[in-house]
């Protein structure tokens, strides 16, 4: 006698599942139909994806299950390219100073991908904006009188956020002459970060006193701020779930700390923000877990370089006597080898694994010391690294390569795609890549010449 299963019952074993058991799963009518709920696929979306604010709304007539395979099949164009398949576009003549940012993004729609625009800097300082697809540039601000210091930007809104020079904060839409709001500040500011929560949109900003300001935007509004160290902050990074707040100073026997979101948006008078010290000196660099979203890696190096750590926290709130403090758990840890050269960058994905380069090798290992893979795709020394919870992106002296992390953590654990060489190589002599990042259907470079200001570099998808 065939024995079924409530439907409550078997909607949570299928939460259990991922992307390739839901599909497994549909072996019958009844299965296919709990399958197929919105429920599953939204949770699979949330998993894998910042879309808490993506409401049934933006889904119009789709389900939840069409814009989660939507999703995965814009992420793959990228991942099964090959080099016929991008057109490459050389732009010269951009600032090599300052950082390159989407201000695309990898938008989450149900519509077919839209422009990427890319935000870059002029020789003249004018920020400007470009359609990598068209190879145009689509809005330019006003030559600025002090040259920028930093850019970052927040995609879902389409803003562009600058520092300059001068200590001077700027927001801009990309589409008016003006900024739209302007703060000048009583230090400058080494590292800024913008998010969006469901309190609304905010900029962080770590300055050179070792204070954290928080603002409204685009208005710039005060909201907080809070002194973390003595020393000023280099290192600011939100969480992915943007419910904790990781921060370093440039002083590397400080412990660097990490602070409750919440307690830095929402002050209460004459209180200090919720905090924990992480107990590691040395910080390097930190990244946290796309998927296991209160777990942070920090790489830790020794004064001469010599000696590289990787210690992997996870963290959480608890009531004690009335209150609320955050422990800090140390999960596992473990040293670089001795003859491997000591990584610059690092990154994450599935909470487990650590992905950094040594030379010319691109390493993956477990977050407890044991090598996963080891790749050899370039020639010489890896001399930029860029990392997102989809793609892995290495580049050395004139190519890129392109890695795409595997669903479910499953064997290859990163898959090695695409080697894009140096068609640019006509437009400059005596170069290198500086800066490299990617969309679902975009890389771009930023090429930096020996004596003169940098190149901009567009492989689009040609789709």
């Amino acid at each position: 006698m065939e024995i079924r299963l409530p439907d409550l019952a078997l909607k949570r074993i299928f939460s259990f599942l991922d992307l390739f058991g839901l599909l497994v799963s549909q072996v019958n009518k009844h299965w296919n139909r709990i399958a197929d709920s919105d429920y599953l696929w939204r949770s699979l979306s949330l998993q894998r994806w910042d879309c808490s604010n993506f409401t049934n709304q933006h889904l119009g007539t789709h389900t939840w299950k069409q814009f989660f395979l939507h999703q995965r099949r814009k992420e793959l164009r990228l991942a099964l390219a090959q080099p016929h398949n991008f057109i490459c576009k050389v732009t010269k003549n951009i600032a090599f100073e300052t950082e390159l940012a989407y201000l695309s993004g990898n938008r989450l729609t149900v519509d077919e991908q839209e422009k990427s625009i890319i935000c870059s800097v002029s020789p003249k300082q004018e920020l400007c904006a470009w359609d990598v697809q068209e190879d145009t540039m689509i809005w330019s601000s006003p030559v600025q009188e002090f040259h920028f210091s930093n850019l970052v930007t927040l995609p879902q809104m389409h803003l562009a956020i600058t520092m300059d020079r001068k200590k001077t904060i700027k927001v801009w839409n990309c589409q008016d002459r003006d900024a739209l709001a302007v703060l000048p500040m009583p230090q400058p500011c080494y590292c800024m970060e913008a998010y969006l929560t469901k309190d609304g949109p905010f900029l962080m900003v770590g300055d050179a006193a070792g204070d954290i300001y928080t603002f409204t935007l685009p208005g710039l509004r005060d909201v907080s701020k809070v002194t973390a160290f003595q020393y000023g902050i280099v290192l600011l990074h939100c969480s992915p779930d943007k419910k904790w707040v990781f921060a370093c100073g440039t002083y590397s026997r400080t412990l660097p700390q990490v602070f409750l979101t919440e307690s830095l948006l929402r002050p209460s008078e004459g209180s200090v923000p919720l905090s924990t010290f992480l107990p590691h000196k040395l910080c390097a660099s930190a990244c946290w877990t796309p998927k296991v979203k209160n777990r942070i890696t920090l790489m830790s190096q020794s004064s001469t370089g010599k000696k590289t750590e990787f210690i992997t926290f996870d963290l959480t709130t608890k009531k004690t006597g009335g209150q609320t403090v955050i422990q800090a758990y140390e999960i596992a840890s473990f040293q670089v080898a001795a003859h491997l050269k000591c990584p610059i960058w690092m990154g994450a994905s599935d909470g487990y694994m650590i992905v950094f380069t040594s030379g010319p090798y691109l390493l993956l290992f477990s977050i407890t010391g044991f090598l996963l893979q080891r790749f050899e795709d370039h020639q010489a020394a890896i001399n930029n690294f860029w990392v997102d919870p989809c793609y892995v992106l290495t580049t050395s002296e004139n190519s890129v390569h392109v890695y795409m992390w595997e669903e479910g953590g499953r064997h290859p654990y990163l898959r090695s795609c695409c080697h894009l060489e140096n068609t640019w190589h006509d437009h400059t002599t005596d170069s290198c890549i500086s800066s490299v990042m990617c969309d679902n259907a975009s890389i771009v470079l930023r090429v930096r010449k020996v004596s003169d200001s940098s190149i901009l570099v567009m492989y689009s998808l040609n789709t």
